[in-house]
C-alpha cells in the first residue's frame, strides 16, 4: 500500500473511532493514537525519506491536511460531549436562583476571649502594651527568675506539668513578666494575657487548664496605692460598676508585699455559694510590688526601680460578669452554654 492510501485509510480510521468516544479522557487517548507522537500518523511518515521530491511534497500535503482534519473531528466531538454532559446536569439538578437563602448559623467568640479582648482595649486605653509568651516554659523562666529556689516551699504551692525534656507548661502568665524585664527598658506598663495550667483537682471553682493577664508596672517611686488604683479602675469598667474589694496579706516569691485582691461574690452578692464557697468573697488576683531579688535578676536596679505586678484570673472574672456558677463550663465544649454569649 501506497503512503498516500495508508494516510487516507488513517482518516478513516480516525473518524470512526473519535466518533465513538464517550468521554474527553476516551476522545484524547484516541488522538493520541492518531496524531500523536507516537501515533499511526507520525509512524507512516517516517518512510518519506524513500519518495522523490515531488512525493514528498504532495505526502506533506496531504499529511498536514490530515492532521488538521483529525484536530477538527476531536474538537467538534469533546464540543459534543460537554454539550451532552450539560444537558444531563439541567436535567437532574435544579436551583432557583431566587429562592430566599436559609439563614446559616453564625460562631461566636468564647466568652474568655471576648472579656480578654475587653481587658486589653481597658489596659491600653491606661497606656498599657501586650505582651505575649510561650505556654511551654523553661523552669527558670517560670520559677528561678521569680524568686524561686529549688528548694523553695512556694513550689509546691503550684502542681506543675512537666514534659519528658525537663520544661514545664507555665503555670502563670508572671513567666512574660520574666521576659519583658529582660527585654524591655522601664519604665514601662504591660500586660500579658494567656492560658496557664496546674495539676490540681477540678471543681466548680478550679480548674486545671484556665486563663490569666499577668500585669506590671515598673517605673520610680512606684508604690501600693497605684496598684489599688489600677485595679480598681479596671473593676469598675469590667463590671460598669463599683465593685467591693479588700486587700488580704498573701506570699507570693516574686513580690514583697503580696496581697491577695478579693472582690465581692456577684454571684450570690455576698451571700454566700459554691463559687465562693460560702464565704461571700471571691479570690481574683495576686498582686504586690515587685520583689528587689525579681528586678535584680533581670539587671535593674532596685534602688532605683520599683513596680507592681498582679495576676488576674480571667475565668473568675467573667463568672462574676455572667452570674456563671461552675468554672468547668467553659472547657464542657457544651454550644447550648456558648451560645449564650
Amino acid at each position: 500500500m501506497s503512503i498516500i492510501k495508508e494516510i487516507e485509510s488513517i482518516i478513516l480510521e480516525a473518524e470512526e473511532a473519535l466518533s465513538k468516544a464517550q468521554s474527553e479522557e476516551e476522545l484524547d487517548t484516541n488522538k493520541n493514537n492518531f496524531i500523536g507522537k507516537k501515533g499511526k500518523l507520525t509512524q507512516v511518515l517516517k518512510g518519506l525519506a524513500s519518495l522523490s521530491v515531488e512525493e514528498k511534497k504532495t505526502v506533506g500535503k496531504l499529511a498536514n491536511e490530515a492532521q488538521v482534519k483529525i484536530e477538527s473531528i476531536v474538537e467538534s466531538k469533546r464540543n459534543k460531549i460537554k454539550e451532552e454532559f450539560y444537558e444531563v446536569k439541567l436535567k437532574s439538578e435544579f436551583f432557583d436562583v431566587l429562592r430566599t437563602e436559609e439563614p446559616k448559623e453564625k460562631g461566636s467568640l468564647h466568652p474568655i476571649s471576648q472579656i480578654q479582648y475587653e481587658i486589653e482595649d481597658i489596659f491600653t486605653s491606661m497606656g498599657f502594651s501586650i505582651m505575649d509568651g510561650p505556654e511551654v516554659e523553661t523552669d527558670e523562666n517560670n520559677f528561678g527568675a521569680l524568686n524561686f529556689t529549688e528548694d523553695h516551699p512556694a513550689r509546691d504551692m503550684q502542681d506543675t506539668f512537666y514534659t519528658k525534656d525537663g520544661n514545664l507548661l507555665r503555670t502563670h502568665t508572671s513567666a512574660i513578666q520574666v521576659r519583658a524585664l529582660r527585654n524591655l527598658k522601664p519604665p514601662f506598663r504591660i500586660i500579658a494575657p494567656g492560658r496557664v495550667f496546674r495539676y490540681e483537682e477540678v471543681d466548680a471553682s478550679h480548674e486545671n487548664t484556665f486563663y490569666q493577664v499577668e500585669g506590671m508596672v515598673v517605673g520610680e517611686g512606684i508604690s501600693i496605692a497605684h496598684l489599688i488604683y489600677t485595679m480598681e479602675t479596671l473593676l469598675s469598667r469590667v463590671f460598669r460598676k463599683e465593685v467591693k474589694t479588700r486587700l488580704r496579706p498573701g506570699y507570693f516569691p516574686f513580690v514583697e508585699p503580696g496581697f491577695e485582691l478579693d472582690i465581692n461574690c456577684l454571684v450570690c452578692e455576698g451571700k454566700g455559694c459554691s463559687v465562693c464557697k460560702q464565704s461571700g468573697w471571691l479570690e481574683l488576683l495576686p498582686c504586690g510590688l515587685v520583689h528587689p531579688n525579681v528586678l535584680s535578676h533581670a539587671g535593674l536596679d532596685p534602688k532605683k526601680w520599683s513596680g507592681f505586678a498582679f495576676g488576674l484570673g480571667l475565668d473568675r472574672l467573667v463568672m462574676m460578669r455572667y452570674n456563671i456558677h461552675d468554672i468547668r463550663y467553659f472547657q464542657s465544649g457544651n454550644l447550648r452554654f456558648l451560645k449564650q454569649f
